[in-house]
């Protein structure tokens, strides 16, 4: 069977559940603490991050967007209106840019270069195209989820989350109606379950249940 390492909260670790939960064949999910990484899981991805994924072939995959593509068929309706390749450059280039100013605010140092509201307004600001595309339709690239909404949406969701206060009094209604919808969405809700922490030598649950 093939197994997930995951951790419940971490925003990679969600765009590659849902995506396992779009497949739907079973699995089994070990939910870790960062903190307290298993032996197994190092063994077979020494960065020490999650999702590692090890496929019933033994094959492993230690990158999300990588176990979103094994996840998803290239000729799914997730690939309608954009193929995979440019899904995936955008995905990519979601993650470099935003990750980084959205990781400065969600823990900011009191000794960096910027202030907590300067690297908020440089993540927020890499939203607006997000937000002129939603002003036309439901999701990022027109009227029916893409993948890379899937990718996205754990980011954003994150960035909201530090002040959602804040976040909802902006001049992005349209992201925040996207992001709500997502947030209600059975395919996020139905990948949050929490489970206890996956001891090593035991069996994890399998996922998803039927």
């Amino acid at each position: 069977m093939t197994i997930l390492y995951s951790f419940r909260r971490c925003p990679y670790a969600m765009r590659a559940r849902m995506a396992l939960l779009i497949k739907g064949t079973p699995l089994e999910l070990r939910e870790v603490l960062l903190r307290d990484k298993p032996p197994s899981m190092l063994a077979l991805s020494p960065k020490g991050t999650v999702p590692v994924l090890q496929t019933a072939a033994g094959d492993v995959i230690e990158e999300s967007l990588e176990i979103m593509c094994w996840a998803i068929p290239a000729e799914s309706l997730w690939f309608s209106l954009a193929d995979l390749e440019q899904q995936l450059e955008q995905a990519r280039s979601f993650d470099d840019t935003f990750k980084p100013h959205l990781d400065a605010y969600k823990y900011y140092r009191p000794d960096a270069d910027r202030s907590r509201e300067a690297y908020r307004e440089l993540a927020a600001g890499l939203l607006d195209e997000f937000e002129a595309n939603l002003h036309n339709h439901d999701y990022l690239l027109g009227f029916q989820p893409q993948f890379l909404d899937l990718a996205v949406m754990p980011f954003v969701r994150q960035f909201a989350a530090v002040d959602r206060r804040w976040f909802d009094t902006q001049h992005r209604q349209y992201l925040r109606r996207w992001l709500d919808r997502w947030l209600a969405d059975p395919l996020f809700t139905g990948m949050m379950t929490k489970y206890p922490q996956w001891q090593e030598g035991s069996s994890g649950e399998v996922w998803p249940s039927r």
